[in-house]
């Protein structure tokens, strides 16, 4: 292979590459797209390609950290609908569970923190892509679901400028 490939041709063979999960760092990827024929990759520019493509480390099934896509390829802009980025709401009897894009949580669990009292919420954690939700005291978890799930419902991140 020429080391003049189009870009769709190098970014194609990356994500596949990442699809793969067994890269741990920037340097094992850049010799694997060296292998393939792409001669002009270095470093810093499988760094802007995980950056464009919104690659993350995460644990494999051998519980490796590797470089790999989320499932979602959209990166939250703010022009997002929060709503856009909850995939699921559920609960059982004392906890709520939020799912959202990858990267998303804490920013919306920190919004929920931020109107707790007036919402009926105890307190939240956030993780990469999971938030827990617990209510206070004399709240039901249903209402305070019922809640939360029509809060999401309109709102729109906003620009901090």
């Amino acid at each position: 292979m020429e080391s003049n490939q189009p870009q769709e041709d190098i970014e194609q063979v990356f994500k596949q590459l990442l699809k793969e999960e067994i890269y741990s760092s920037q340097s094992e990827i850049v010799d694997a797209l060296n292998a393939r024929g792409f001669t002009n990759v270095n470093q810093s520019r499988v760094s802007r390609m995980l950056a464009r493509f919104g690659a993350i480390r995460a644990r494999n099934t051998k519980m490796n950290m590797v470089y790999c896509l989320p499932q979602e390829l959209s990166v939250p802009s703010v022009s997002s609908t929060i709503k856009s980025l909850v995939h699921d709401i559920d609960y059982n009897d004392n906890i709520i569970v939020i799912h959202t894009s990858p990267g998303s949580a804490q920013m919306i669990a920190r919004m929920l923190d931020s109107i707790r009292k007036t919402e009926g919420i105890l307190g939240t954690i956030a993780g990469d892509d999971t938030i827990f939700v617990t209510p206070r005291k004399g709240i039901t978890i249903e209402d305070l679901s019922r809640s939360i799930e029509d809060l999401f419902a309109d709102q729109r991140l906003e620009s901090s400028n």
